[in-house]
């Protein structure tokens, strides 16, 4: 991997995500799936979803106590629920209020809690494991940073992001939104620059590439120190 240009900036300032994060769900975006709130066919095809689940509930299913997770942007939790009923604790949180409402009233369990926090922002709950499916991608270098500072709170940390296939230059700057990287044929790599995010170890869970999707889409397990 190329290293990218521009250094990230610290920032502890509002950005116009949580708008844009609206417009999103508001304007359907990502498609309706006859849903008012529908998180897009990255959170919905089966050839997309199954093997996450999969993967990840063989994770958490891998410790003798069940660990707290926080889901750092739950979407429409389609693929929450389904890892749920395997944690002590699922801690859900988006940014769109409208959207964790919505989760509130559709999904109940005695060990689930939905909160609606800007994560590069706010102070996050605690928890064993970090989950971020796919949200980094959306985000400017300084937000990512912002999270980034926060993830050393947590022992385990699962992030998946869609990625270019083959060399590309990583962590390309783009305005947080709708878009992704892919179209600057960019990805996000978190310990290249200028994350430089500190592990204690790196592993690849799953790569998919499939054909009716560009690109490849890798889950990412961090051991933090």
């Amino acid at each position: 991997m190329k290293d990218a240009n521009k250094e990230t900036k610290r920032s502890k300032k509002p950005w116009p995500t949580k708008k844009a994060m609206e417009q999103v769900y508001a304007m359907k975006l990502w498609g309706d799936n006859n849903s008012n709130f529908y998180s897009g066919e990255g959170s919905h095809h089966p050839d997309i979803v199954t093997p996450y689940i999969e993967t990840v509930r063989a994770f958490l299913t891998s410790f003798e106590n069940p660990l707290v997770v926080c889901d750092l942007g739950c979407g429409d939790f389609n693929i929450g629920k389904e890892l749920l009923r395997h944690t002590k604790k699922y801690i859900a949180i988006d940014i769109v209020t409208d959207l964790i409402k919505h989760n509130k009233e559709t999904f109940k369990a005695n060990n689930l809690e939905f909160h609606c926090l800007d994560i590069a922002v706010d102070q996050l709950p605690a928890a064993d494991c970090a989950v971020l499916r796919q949200v980094l991608q959306h985000l400017s270098n300084a937000e990512i940073q912002n999270i980034l500072d926060k993830l050393a709170a947590f022992k385990y940390v699962i992030v998946t992001e869609h990625i270019p296939e083959g060399d590309f230059i990583p962590n390309k700057e783009i305005i947080s939104g709708q878009g992704i990287r892919l179209k600057k044929q960019s990805g996000v790599q978190l310990t290249a620059p200028p994350f430089h995010l500190k592990v204690k170890e790196e592993r690849q869970l799953i790569a998919l590439s499939l054909p009716s999707f560009k690109g490849m889409i890798v889950t990412t397990l961090y051991r933090m120190f």
